[in-house]
């Protein structure tokens, strides 16, 4: 298993939000298929076929927790379960 779908795991997991790279979220998020478009602070994330927006901003070098959450709402709203893009 490589890192990005460790990382995907945590973030479905649900149950250690805290301490995740901002970096490593936004490297995810790339890797399956979503755009990225930059608004200041804030890194807003599209994907075809999904009608969700996934908005996330920095907090120092870490992804807000909160943001996490609506994150994982999203991917599991859609069944995205590859960090690969897959599905």
């Amino acid at each position: 298993m490589n890192r990005h779908q460790r990382l995907l795991n945590r973030i479905l997991d649900g149950r250690q939000l805290a301490n995740i790279a901002f970096n490593d979220v936004r490297s995810l998020l790339i890797r399956m298929g979503f755009e990225e478009r930059i608004r200041g602070s804030h890194h807003i994330y599209a994907r075809a076929g999904i009608d969700d927006t996934i908005n996330l901003q920095p907090q120092g070098s870490d992804a807000i927790p909160y943001q996490l959450r609506q994150l994982r709402a999203v991917l599991a709203k859609h069944n995205l379960r590859d960090a690969s893009g897959g599905n």
